[in-house]
């Protein structure tokens, strides 16, 4: 009988050296998988957010005048006859007067005129 008690008293000696054992590995592995876990966390892309294309036509007595096509030739008036960058154009207002077939324009609020239609 002394020897099933020498056994048992030594057992749970053994048992705890063995839990700690398996503590001390198993909080290895969990300080592994977090230092996985943060290195592949991402923060999410911002969203883009997509520019509408957006046409406008004027029709009127059977013409037709496209935005467009009236602030290239508004750009071209800036680039070639007023010589200028069009990096230094910063606003054009239009006014659209197809009763007197014209496009009045305002750049950069002070240059004014107009085209014909």
């Amino acid at each position: 009988m002394k020897t099933k008690k020498t056994v048992t008293e030594a057992a749970p000696a053994k048992i705890e050296e063995k839990v700690a054992e398996v503590k001390k590995e198993s909080a290895k592995p969990e300080e592994k998988k977090t230092a996985v876990k943060k290195s592949v966390i991402k923060k999410p892309a911002a969203a883009k957010k997509s520019a509408v294309k957006e046409t406008i036509y004027l029709q009127y007595l059977g013409k037709e005048i496209n935005k467009d096509d009236v602030m290239k030739s508004v750009k071209d008036i800036w680039t070639k006859q007023l010589k200028k960058k069009v990096g230094d154009l910063k606003s054009v207002d239009l006014y659209l007067k197809p009763e007197e077939n014209a496009v009045y324009y305002v750049i950069n609020g002070d240059v004014t005129g107009s085209l014909d239609i």
